[in-house]
């Protein structure tokens, strides 16, 4: 099977390799696609070196998917050419997430919306994708009424520019270029992404929304605040969840328990919670400090991680490209 990878020199796109690679995707040919000043300079996969190509060199050699991580401006311009000329596209950038003529994926939860027709699959949101691992079986249990998320994210989410600007300024250099509008070291900043006319910043509207199209459902409410934080890898949310119906907490445990790509680490008394620095390289979901809201009935309580590169970026979207071979869907 002939693979892009278009932004394979970026963050995410250097750990979409990785994951390929790991999970042995059925890769016979690997076309790298990265900006024109890396054209013709070289990646590593799995100890081959390919040349990176320019994307128009690389919709006319045919891939039978293209991974997108360039960006939503790059995307727009460039997913429906590769999508004309028959290339199934995987995009991870916020571009095509809300259309409604696309489809929004994270495959354990709603890989089976997919069809052969689909050419451009989105990839949600990083912090969506590990709120919706919890989510989707809960609701389908107790049925979600209103959910309020306060997201811890790592700086990865930004790029490498971010790490870069959290190593200088722990070792005290101001010489590194901010990506920020303040220190980030020592800080937490209220502030992912930009703000909208309504206050809300583009990180916090994506989780609002998104949810409710993987779901499929628009029956419940949802509100979020998104910050900052001196994290290198890892997002983590505090999640306060309002049911219809009355839950136990075993039986949440043992629904979040058996469902595939999550892992429940919830045992208080020996200081067993989901943390970023656990969470950093692995490809599942982490949720614990499950307990009830005593402030209200039927509210539920608890700590989501993951790690943002991967479930929240790469490994999501591999696992979309290996639902769309295990199902002859490509």
């Amino acid at each position: 099977m002939k693979v892009a990878v278009v932004g394979s020199t970026g963050m995410v796109g250097q750990v979409m390799l990785k994951v390929l690679e790991e999970r042995n995707f059925p890769v016979t040919e690997l076309i790298p696609v990265a900006s024109e000043r890396s054209i013709g300079k070289q990646v590593k996969y799995k100890q081959v070196d390919y040349t990176i190509v320019s994307i128009d060199d690389a919709i006319a050699a045919k891939p039978d998917i293209a991974i997108f991580s360039a960006g939503g401006s790059t995307s727009l311009e460039y997913a429906p050419k590769f999508a004309e000329a028959g290339i199934t596209v995987i995009d991870n950038s916020s571009a095509w997430r809300m259309d409604p003529t696309k489809k929004l994926v994270v495959p354990e939860i709603n890989a089976d919306v997919l069809t052969k027709e689909d050419k451009i699959i989105a990839n949600p949101n990083c912090s969506t994708i590990q709120l919706v691992m919890v989510l989707g079986p809960l609701n389908k249990k107790y049925d979600l009424k209103r959910v309020i998320v306060s997201t811890y994210q790592s700086v990865t989410g930004t790029g490498k520019a971010a790490v870069d600007q959290l190593n200088a300024e722990i070792e005290g250099n101001d010489s590194v270029a901010k990506v920020y509008p303040y220190q980030i070291f020592k800080n937490a900043l209220p502030h992912c992404d930009v703000f909208a006319d309504d206050d809300y910043t583009k990180e916090e509207i994506k989780l609002m929304k998104e949810p409710k199209k993987i779901l499929g459902d628009d029956t419940f409410n949802l509100t979020a605040t998104a910050v900052r934080v001196p994290v290198q890898g890892g997002h983590s949310e505090s999640v306060n969840i309002e049911f219809e119906n009355e839950f136990e907490l075993d039986e949440v445990r043992k629904i979040l328990s058996e469902t595939p790509g999550v892992i429940v680490m919830d045992n208080v008394k020996n200081n067993e919670y989901p943390m970023p620095l656990y969470s950093e390289g692995k490809d599942e979901v982490f949720v614990g400090r499950i307990r009830r809201d005593l402030s209200q009935p039927k509210t539920l309580n608890l700590w989501i991680v993951a790690d943002n590169l991967r479930k929240g970026a790469a490994t999501n979207a591999v696992q979309i490209a290996e639902y769309l071979v295990a199902n002859n869907l490509v």
